[in-house]
């Protein structure tokens, strides 16, 4: 059995609230009014996350599986491993925990 709206809520906003309301749901990424009123209700919070940093760590995480990978397959066809490799996934390393810091540090900012 599947749960009913059957309240109906209502409430007044001036024109600058009403402004600012449809700003956040845009920026929410949410298009339908009830349901982003009722989320913000209940959660209070509402966050969407579109940061690129987001993108360019999983950029770099494909890019260093795929080494990693690479390595993998070599070392056993040939039991021998390069420097050149590993410096090459320690700096996509290096760069992906330099991406997830800012993340944290953006995400930090939102409390």
């Amino acid at each position: 059995m599947a749960d009913t709206r059957d309240i109906s809520m209502h409430f007044w906003a001036s024109q600058a609230e009403y402004d600012l309301i449809q700003k956040n749901m845009a920026l929410s990424g949410s298009t339908n009014l009830s349901a982003f009123l009722r989320k913000m209700a209940i959660d209070g919070m509402v966050i969407r996350l579109d940061m690129p940093q987001l993108q360019e760590v999983l950029h770099l995480l494909r890019r260093a599986n795929t080494n990693i990978n690479q390595i993998a397959k070599h070392l056993h066809e040939t039991g021998r491993v390069y420097d050149t490799d590993m410096e090459e996934i320690l700096a996509y390393q290096k760069e992906t925990c330099k991406g997830l810091n800012e993340i944290l540090t953006r995400l930090s900012k939102l409390q």
